[in-house]
């Protein structure tokens, strides 16, 4: 496939098979996604993989931490949102709704199963040298958008986790992190369930026109 058909054929993965991936599969996604530029080639990302016991464990902690606290997935908004950027939320919601097993809320699957990694059996965690700027998030987006695609190219499903950040200070306890390091994302990975509805589905995309100004 090339990066057209990649881009096009992406979906966030949210069911997951119980195989693990294999740590040669893994470097070599790694090693594609590390491509991704940065700003003046410092690469400031560090990335730590999670799997087997120990993501089982962190996962145990997440969710347990997120039903204490009560902690949910939002846009991370300061103010009200606009109503176009309401209707692309509420679209996700419509294509995943009717694909969840009875009696299951939407909020219930989208939080637990951002602090389950969705079932993934790795979870990488992406994290910044808190010695950089907020500015170096963009860094942090660039090698994730690689990291994604990179792995639908060779066969594995991804889904970004934003919720994970509300959790730092576990995260970091869990994994041993040096104090100097700011958890950005977490990146759900693994091989999709082909038979599992959840990922046949696909919410649209703005049209350029909501998207893009132009001045010429």
């Amino acid at each position: 496939m090339n990066v057209i058909e990649a881009i096009q054929s992406r979906r966030s993965t949210r069911a997951f098979l119980d195989s693990p991936v294999e740590r040669k599969s893994i470097e070599e996604l790694l090693t594609l996604a590390t491509n991704a530029p940065s700003a003046i080639n410092m690469q400031p990302w560090e990335i730590v993989v999670v799997s087997g016991e120990e993501k089982k464990r962190l996962s145990r902690i997440l969710v347990k931490r997120m039903r204490e606290r009560n902690i949910s997935c939002g846009p991370g908004a300061t103010r009200p949102l606009h109503p176009k950027f309401v209707n692309r939320q509420r679209e996700l919601l419509n294509c995943i709704l009717p694909r969840l097993s009875a009696g299951t809320r939407f909020e219930e699957f989208i939080n637990e199963g951002s602090c389950n990694f969705y079932g993934a059996p790795t979870a990488m965690i992406i994290t910044l040298d808190r010695a950089f700027s907020s500015a170096r998030f963009t860094d942090i987006g660039i090698i994730t958008g690689y990291l994604v695609l990179a792995a639908h190219e060779i066969g594995l499903g991804t889904c970004p986790i934003g919720l994970i950040t509300a959790f730092e200070e576990e995260i970091m306890e869990e994994l041993s992190l040096p104090q100097n390091r700011q958890v950005i994302i977490a990146i759900a990975l693994g091989y999709p369930d082909p038979e599992s509805p959840l990922n046949k589905a696909r919410s649209g995309r703005a049209g350029l026109d909501e998207v893009v100004k132009w001045r010429e």
